[in-house]
């Protein structure tokens, strides 16, 4: 099975080797028809340090590295 790649943006980069991205998705609701935006962030491995807050990424699934870290960015 493929593993899954999401886009978003880098709004932490506090600690060291890690980056915090926020995943925006939107759909439409299904009896009001009207567009809803949901975010929800994520906690991605960056082994360089090289993003920074404000950087667009995008994260690729991994083997669980930490409790909470079960995606990786991909370099570009």
């Amino acid at each position: 099975m493929p593993k899954r790649v999401l886009q978003g943006v880098v709004i932490s980069d506090a600690n060291a080797q890690t980056v915090t991205v926020n995943v925006e998705r939107r759909f439409k609701h299904p009896l009001l028809q009207k567009t809803v935006r949901r975010s929800k962030k994520y906690r991605a491995h960056d082994a360089a340090d090289t993003f920074k807050v404000g950087d667009v990424v995008r994260i690729q699934e991994c083997a669980p590295r930490s409790r909470t870290k079960r995606w990786e960015v991909i370099a570009e």
